[in-house]
């Protein structure tokens, strides 16, 4: 947990998984607009960074004591995880709100799940 925004209340780490199809593709190199930095002062980022293209995945299965791998995504979806981040918030009111202020809420989509 980061020191001072978030050392006041019990934090609840959620992971926003960013994700998003075509369009996507085309805002992938323009940064995310301040939003990394807002939420850097408010605290409540602990991680998370942008990822390569699906065509540069590698999936890992295991059937039978077999090692199974396949290049690119395991899916064949429309939607690709391009990116995550790790924050620490008071709810999931707040990860809604942090979630909503992203720029790839706008052209994509943005999956909050509680960490474990």
């Amino acid at each position: 947990m980061n020191d001072t925004a978030t050392s006041w209340r019990t934090a609840v780490k959620y992971l926003l998984m960013i994700a998003g199809g075509a369009e996507a593709e085309a805002h992938a190199n323009e940064g995310c607009g301040g939003w990394s930095e807002e939420m850097e002062a408010r605290g409540v980022v602990t991680g998370g960074a942008g990822l390569r293209p699906p065509s540069e995945a590698t999936t890992v299965r295991v059937r039978d004591k077999e090692l199974l791998l396949t290049d690119g995504p395991f899916a064949e979806t429309k939607e690709q995880i391009g990116g995550f981040v790790l924050i620490d918030c008071a709810d999931l009111d707040e990860a809604i709100e942090i979630a909503a202020k992203h720029p790839a809420a706008s052209y994509g989509t943005i999956e909050i799940r509680p960490v474990l």
